[in-house]
């Protein structure tokens, strides 16, 4: 199987710099050409392979992305433009995720265990899959305006049962 696509320009450096491990771990061959990727190998091998390098390229660090090999984790892109904000809104949407010194988005990752990155106009999360949907949820009701404690009290509801 091969499988082309693009990845930001200013991600390239950081993907590089990991293409000969992630090769060795993934049983793939990966070619960087610009801000194409291009990965040939076995189906499962390359959508995994493709799923690390995407993670990679919405801002997660290679350490971080290749926890994807573990079977249980899935990745979940977040489109801002989807929830038809503004360029304004969005740096603003951006803020209530990241909050003060971080604290929100470090607050969401230590509740439910996932890691997010917050990169351009995409909000992107490795989780495990059982608990995909619940953090998808909770991230859209912070995009969407929820307060605070209200999301808080969501995860800890949907995620403590």
């Amino acid at each position: 199987m091969i499988k082309n696509f693009k990845i930001p320009e200013e991600r390239i450096g950081i993907l590089k710099s990991c293409t000969r491990e992630l090769k060795e771990k993934t049983n793939t061959k990966i070619d960087v050409e610009g801000e194409g990727v291009k990965i040939e190998g076995e189906p499962l091998d390359v959508l995994k392979t493709e799923e690390i390098i995407k993670a990679v390229g919405r801002g997660f660090s290679p350490e971080k992305a290749l926890e994807l090999l573990n079977d249980e984790k899935i990745l979940c892109i977040i489109n801002l433009k989807d929830y038809q904000h503004t360029e304004k809104s969005i740096k603003r949407v951006k803020g209530r995720l990241i909050g003060t010194d971080g604290k929100t988005k470090r607050r969401i990752e230590e509740m439910s265990g996932c890691m997010l990155s917050i990169y351009g106009k995409t909000v992107s999360i490795i989780a495990d899959s059982e608990k995909i949907s619940t953090i998808k949820e909770a991230i859209e009701m912070l995009i969407n305006g929820s307060k605070h404690n209200k999301v808080y009290n969501y995860l800890e509801r949907c995620l403590n049962d």
